[in-house]
């Protein structure tokens, strides 16, 4: 009789700051998978409100909770350190990130399982997101792609929409790991260096996660063409550069950088 193939282990790395009214449809999310092969590494950065609280109530033996040791200045980097301590606490041979304001649809995991079984040459995989408002209100976010010549990092889903193998996503962790470019956070520096090692990213034409979009998220003081917007985009020329330049690759010249240029020449240094 022929085995039955045991289905690899899947870890959630689950990152928290102050959500506690969100926690538990995000966790429902996870523990209710079609997929069950799931170990939950819940890691709280210090948070201010009930949160942990929240999460201790939740009666699953395969949550394990942790919180981050100290703050830093930067946000991003507090999520840097909280999805190393994730990674660290996980055992799972693929893993999913979420924000834990964001949930799952049902079938993601077994979803994204399958396709890396039958893809063994990715090593990044990303779906698409669902914009949530709530309930009454979401939409499927379009992800097109365009010309490297223009910007040249493609067009990528957020944070919850990310998963790896263990091994590359240990590989991502040590490269990314730079305190400077605060506005930079990780999906961006994952995808970077995705872009760098592989020339593409994969992203699956699945919407299998809720992305939660709150006016008091980070990503709200970043409306675009703001001049945070502009700021930051500078950032993340120069971020691609140092990835391409660390990285012994080639960068790519693009109409995007020129145009940065000349705006954050003209709001910040004239």
């Amino acid at each position: 009789n022929m085995k039955i193939k045991k289905k690899p282990l899947v870890s959630v790395i689950v990152i928290n700051y102050n959500n506690s009214k969100y926690i538990f449809k995000s966790l429902n999310s996870i523990i209710n998978q079609d997929y069950q092969n799931v170990e939950i590494v819940f890691v709280d950065d210090q948070s201010t409100d009930d949160s942990l609280k929240v999460v201790r109530k939740q009666n699953f033996k395969k949550l394990k909770i942790f919180k981050t040791k100290n703050k830093k200045t930067y946000s991003s980097f507090n999520q840097l350190n909280a999805i190393i301590l994730g990674f660290r606490k996980s055992k799972g041979s693929i893993i999913f990130l979420i924000d834990s304001d964001d949930f799952f649809s049902l079938k993601k995991i077994s979803h994204l399982v399958k396709f890396y079984e039958n893809n063994s040459n990715y090593k990044m995989v990303l779906d698409k997101p669902i914009i949530y408002t709530n309930s009454k209100k979401f939409k499927k976010f379009k992800i097109n792609s365009r010309s490297k010549y223009l910007i040249p990092w493609p067009k990528f889903s957020p944070q919850s929409c990310l998963s790896f193998r263990r091994q590359y996503l240990k590989e991502v962790l040590k490269k990314i790991n730079v305190r400077k470019y605060p506005n930079i956070w990780f999906d961006f520096r994952a995808v970077v260096q995705c872009l760098i090692d592989f020339k593409k990213i994969k992203i699956i034409n699945k919407h299998l996660t809720f992305y939660r979009q709150s006016s008091t998220s980070i990503s709200s003081k970043f409306q675009k063409f703001s001049k945070n917007w502009w700021k930051r985009r500078k950032e993340a020329h120069e971020y691609y550069e140092y990835a391409c330049k660390i990285n012994n690759s080639r960068k790519i010249t693009s109409i995007d950088k020129f145009l940065t240029g000349i705006v954050n020449f003209v709001l910040y240094e004239r």
